[in-house]
């Protein structure tokens, strides 16, 4: 497959005619919309991307259609939703926007919910609340549902639920001959297994079957620490997490909050330590569980309590919109104290450090646990996952710099996986080294080589 190729205006015309919704080719300048780069842009703005064709799906036909017409050309093939995952830039082939797709029906009888590629977390969050229902989702339902769940997908209930791709119990998916299939269980059973975790380069999920949990409720919320508490803190959750039960989750966060009105004003251009807890189960117990972690110190802010599952994006408050962020991750198998005296003094308070967030979470758990049958889904032999976020594009190189240099001295304890949703891309063979073990990178290059012999479906972005 190649990487690009010249197309006529008679070439786009044609898949224009085939397509119910819009096709964008590369210099159209179309009245009142979107330009081809707009429509499938990334989230994070320091990433542009300029495709030879963006096509705006509206129904699974018009996936079926694109497939099929970048084979013809020699273009490859990429999903788009919400753009989350995307950070390096797309020049060529074919982007598929999946957000025409998006819709959710709920069976509550199965407790199962049928998930438009393009969906929202917010909106499957929203369906399966009507009927006392919960999906095991991520920590910002603003994120697109399938390319967060073709990862693996980490969460506030990983360790109680694991993690999101454990409960897909079928897919419906494009292939590269532009046929469609139903992968599940028993039916293209080594596509099922790929697909719970292996990320891309398999064929375009239309459609997500996910299982939902009984949850109505979560004691759960974030206590924030001002910075002369964070070493305290930090290292009391540490601590904590020892003898955490495998129901509870958590996460501490160190933030340099900027000076900007959608900071609280208490906090503006504070540097505090957030510390992220979910517990999916009786609130009092929840209480007396969080209750050593309250006594480490005074707290800025404490919203730790009685959640509807509705409410599940204020644990972490993850911004929504689109900005010039830039992420760096990590596994870990553990963080002692020598861990912790490096990551203070190259990203707590007082550091210069380039980050306006860095954060340790704790995993394991359930989501350490493989399913019945196995699946592809990287990252469980880590007891924590570190993840980095800068905003500030003049210091993008001290960015770089200083991840790259944390992925040299976190190696003592860096686990033998790291979750592929938290690499960075483009993803080379050496940082996918690290996203799965040997036995699942070789069985992940099987079936790709089975379902896409040509490499239509471009996903080391």
């Amino acid at each position: 497959m190649t990487a690009s190729t010249t197309l006529s205006p008679t070439d786009v015309a044609a898949l224009r005619d085939r397509v119910t919704g819009r096709v964008l080719a590369r210099g159209d300048l179309p009245d009142g919309g979107p330009t081809a780069a707009e429509a499938v842009a990334a989230h994070s703005t320091l990433v542009a991307h300029d495709p030879d064709v963006a096509v705006l799906a509206e129904t699974e036909a018009d996936v079926v259609e694109a497939v099929r017409f970048a084979a013809h050309h020699g273009l490859r093939v990429r999903s788009h939703a919400t753009g989350h995952g995307q950070s390096s830039p797309i020049t060529d082939g074919v982007v598929l926007g999946t957000s025409g797709l998006a819709g959710v029906e709920v069976d509550p009888a199965s407790r199962v919910a049928h998930i438009g590629a393009g969906t929202r977390w917010s909106a499957v969050v929203d369906a399966a609340a009507e009927h006392g229902l919960a999906p095991v989702t991520g920590s910002s339902t603003s994120v697109g549902v399938v390319g967060y769940t073709l990862g693996g997908g980490y969460g506030p209930l990983t360790r109680s639920h694991g993690l999101t791709s454990d409960r897909v119990r079928g897919f419906r998916v494009v292939l590269a001959d532009g046929s469609v299939v139903e992968a599940g269980p028993d039916s293209e059973p080594d596509l099922f297994w790929a697909l719970r975790g292996g990320k891309g380069g398999l064929g375009v999920v239309t459609r997500l079957d996910l299982e939902l949990v009984p949850l109505r409720t979560l004691y759960a919320g974030s206590l924030t620490f001002d910075a002369p508490h964070v070493e305290d803190v930090l290292r009391g959750w540490a601590a904590w997490t020892a003898t955490a039960p495998d129901d509870v989750t958590t996460s501490v966060a160190v933030l340099a909050l900027p000076d900007l009105p959608f900071v609280p004003e208490h906090l503006r251009g504070r540097t505090v330590l957030a510390l992220r807890f979910a517990y999916p189960g009786d609130p009092a117990e929840g209480e007396r569980l969080a209750a050593p972690l309250r006594a480490l110190a005074p707290a800025l802010a404490d919203t730790v309590g009685e959640l509807p599952v509705t409410a599940v994006a204020t644990i972490h408050a993850d911004p929504e919109d689109a900005g010039p962020s830039w992420v760096y991750g990590a596994g870990l198998r553990e963080v002692d104290g020598d861990f912790l005296d490096r990551f203070l003094a190259e990203l707590g308070p007082g550091s210069g450090s380039p980050f306006v967030a860095a954060e340790l979470r704790h995993v394991g758990g359930a989501g350490a646990r493989d399913v019945e049958g196995g699946s592809a889904a990287g990252g469980r032999t880590a007891g924590f996952l570190l993840s980095l976020v800068g905003v500030n594009p003049p210091r993008l190189p001290d960015m770089v710099a200083a991840a790259a240099s944390l992925a040299q001295w976190s190696q003592p304890w860096a686990a033998t996986e790291t979750n592929i949703n938290f690499l960075p891309g483009p993803w080379t063979d050496d940082a996918l080294a690290r996203a799965w073990s040997p036995e699942t990178s070789a069985r992940l290059a099987s079936v790709r080589a089975a379902y896409d012999p040509t490499g239509l479906f471009a996903w080391r972005v």
